[in-house]
């Protein structure tokens, strides 16, 4: 690990403390059953993926902003999102909206290879910058458009969207392989509900899940990465 809890004994346990309350009280308590999931939280430094303004809140339930307006989604749903897909330890995994790479650390801990992809440069930069310094060389940030996915990489095993769109991307559900499983926030910017889709046969199906609130799935890579 990068960061300073490496050399400092007691930071190393204040932390560790911190995330095995997160999971006892925020995940476990509310439902969440996965034991690989729970130890993934556990193992991951949430706080390494946001500023350092924001570290004492890191293992807090809430969203925390990363710039370019967006956010590191609070423990509970992407606990929630990790449980649904179901990461296949052997498997590939792709993730739209990288953000600060947190939910891609966690990809990386419970599947062999997962790519991510973040519409914004900056972003990008940064979360693979911190990913390659833990160690994650398994995790693959690509800067792009996420609606259409990368065939070229696929098909995936899980899909995890970490935005909202006002319906599901077709190359996405084209890029699902058989028994694959997507999850995606679909709505208006007042109103999402978690989308689960499993690929049967060849055929989406289709289960509505948790309410949520997400920034929105924007099609295009942001032109900062022009200046």
């Amino acid at each position: 690990m990068r960061s300073i809890e490496m050399a400092i004994p007691e930071l190393t346990e204040f932390y560790q403390s911190q995330r095995a309350a997160m999971v006892e009280s925020q995940l476990r308590a509310r439902g969440i059953r996965d034991q690989r999931v729970l130890d993934a939280m556990l193992r991951v430094p949430r706080h390494e993926f946001v500023a350092e303004q924001y570290r004492a809140q890191a293992y807090e339930d809430y969203p925390l902003p990363i710039g370019e307006g967006q956010t590191i989604s609070q423990p509970y749903i992407v606990a929630l999102m990790l449980e649904a897909v179901q990461p296949n330890p052997a498997g590939r995994a792709l993730e739209v909206g990288t953000g600060s790479g947190y939910v891609t650390a966690l990809l990386a801990e419970l599947t062999a290879e997962v790519y991510s992809i973040e519409r914004h440069a900056l972003l990008a930069r940064e979360s693979g910058r911190v990913l390659k310094s833990l160690g994650y060389e398994s995790a693959h940030v690509v800067l792009g458009d996420g609606t259409l996915g990368l065939p070229e990489h696929g098909p995936y095993d899980a899909i995890i969207v970490s935005a909202a769109g006002t319906e599901v991307p077709a190359p996405l559900l084209a890029q699902l392989g058989e028994g694959g499983r997507m999850i995606i926030p679909v709505g208006s910017q007042e109103s999402q509900q978690l989308r689960l889709i499993e690929k049967k046969d060849g055929e989406a199906r289709i289960s509505l899940r948790e309410l949520c609130r997400f920034v929105p799935l924007l099609s295009g890579v942001s032109d900062e990465h022009l200046q």
